[in-house]
């Protein structure tokens, strides 16, 4: 019986970088959670334990710091240095992933006046994940937890019933998510990345508020779909949806009458809605991103 080594990579997971830009009076507060990953030829160490081949995730811990010495940018951009560095840099890697969150903070303010150096964490996590394998670069952004509701305007009824099913219909209900997306950019260096994502997150937000909803999945396509027709640069959009469901309280026991105003929020289990949105002449990944 032939055994042999299969798919492998390896990298440094979670490198916390913070960096202050104090050039002017307004401070600005870059907070990242970087995530290499590297493969290539390194059947070696895993045969023999030559490690030859092999960077130390602790140097690509300190390239990510090194690299953030000359400023960060947008994280599109800071991802696409750092993977084009580590295939092009160490001969074994033939490919290098980059993942980024970027943690929102907000500047606070004292009456009218901004705060020069404080700040309130924002909603929402703003992503970007970089593939490249020297010949091919793709460039995915996104946003994680960023919760929405709507109070109104969401039905659910018609659905397949067994005799399981206890859910009764309904014509008015709360729907609420924790949106996280990815979109695919149809280049590596054709958006302006700050603008792109600011223009994406507001389609996606737009297309939650203006849609009846008769399902969370008809939702999730109308967010999608938004996307692709007034964002060029964007190929393709994966969104995952849980539904955080709000059940009405039932106050009868206690002689209250609830009119749609007191729910109970409940954290688990939930409805997991996912789907892609593509255009269907949509320039392929190149690389694996899913």
């Amino acid at each position: 019986m032939a055994i042999v080594l299969g798919d492998n990579q390896y990298g440094k997971a979670e490198t916390r970088l913070v960096r202050v830009d104090r050039s002017g009076e307004e401070h600005r507060i870059i907070d990242l959670n970087v995530t290499t990953t590297l493969a290539g030829d390194l059947a070696r160490t895993h045969l023999t334990g030559d490690n030859t081949d092999v960077l130390p995730t602790d140097s690509q811990k300190n390239t990510v710091f090194a690299f953030a010495h000359d400023g960060v940018g947008e994280i599109e951009a800071f991802a696409v240095r750092l993977a084009r560095h580590f295939v092009t840099t160490v001969p074994a890697v033939h490919r290098a992933r980059v993942h980024i969150e970027r943690y929102t903070w907000q500047r606070m303010s004292v009456g009218d006046e901004p705060a020069p150096h404080s700040f309130v964490r924002g909603s929402g996590t703003r992503t970007a994940t970089v593939t490249c394998d020297g010949e091919h670069t793709t460039v995915v952004s996104g946003i994680t937890d960023l919760v929405v509701l709507n109070s109104t305007g969401s039905e659910f009824w018609g659905y397949h019933k067994d005799r399981y099913t206890t859910l009764p219909e309904t014509k008015d209900r709360i729907l609420a998510t924790a949106v996280d997306a990815r979109w695919r950019h149809t280049g590596a260096g054709t958006a302006d990345w700050a603008e792109s994502h600011a223009e994406v997150v507001r389609h996606l937000l737009d297309a939650f508020a203006t849609t009846h909803s008769l399902s969370l999945q008809q939702t999730l396509y109308a967010m999608g779909e938004r996307v692709l027709r007034h964002r060029p640069e964007v190929a393709e959009i994966r969104l995952s949806l849980p539904n955080r469901h709000h059940f009405l309280v039932d106050l009868t026991p206690f002689d209250l009458d609830n009119p749609g105003e007191v729910f109970h929020a409940a954290d688990r289990p939930y409805g997991l809605i996912e789907g892609t949105v593509l255009r269907e002449d949509a320039p392929p990944a190149g690389l694996a991103w899913w």
